[in-house]
């Protein structure tokens, strides 16, 4: 096989593998946040240091619905294909709270929470070409 050949055969995979992730990060997102909007599950019992955490969150008003509406928009985004490098960027925030929230004070679904952030990452250096003109002087 030529070189040629490896690298269509790499580039057809990077191709899937990044509308996989996409998509299934999109419909994380899009569960998470119409599950909150739509009360369809119940509130987990948050216990020790996360139930203090949560209870300010509550206490805000504003910043928890905020967030569902960003991860709303953004799983859209990432499920339809449309605004995925505006996305990756509005998401991260959200990915970085997720996960340092799951490693500090609730360690048990830190898996998940590793597992959304990576695929972030993941998106953002697939589309890395989309940000260039941002980091260039």
């Amino acid at each position: 096989m030529s070189n040629f050949g490896r690298t269509t055969y790499n580039f057809k995979t990077m191709k899937l593998a990044t509308t996989i992730i996409r998509i299934l990060i999109g419909l994380f997102l899009l569960f998470a946040s119409i599950s909150f909007f739509l009360k369809l599950m119940p509130e987990t019992e948050a216990t020790g240091n996360f139930k203090a955490f949560n209870a300010g969150l509550v206490a805000s008003v504003y910043l928890i619905p905020l967030a569902k509406a960003v991860e709303l928009l953004c799983g859209l985004s990432y499920v339809t294909g449309k605004y995925v490098t505006l996305a990756n960027i509005v998401i991260l925030p959200v990915t970085i709270n997720i996960l340092l929230i799951n490693y500090f004070m609730s360690p048990e679904t830190l898996p998940i929470a590793a597992l959304l952030f990576l695929g972030n990452l993941f998106l953002i250096w697939r589309y890395w070409h989309n940000y260039k003109s941002v980091f260039t002087p």
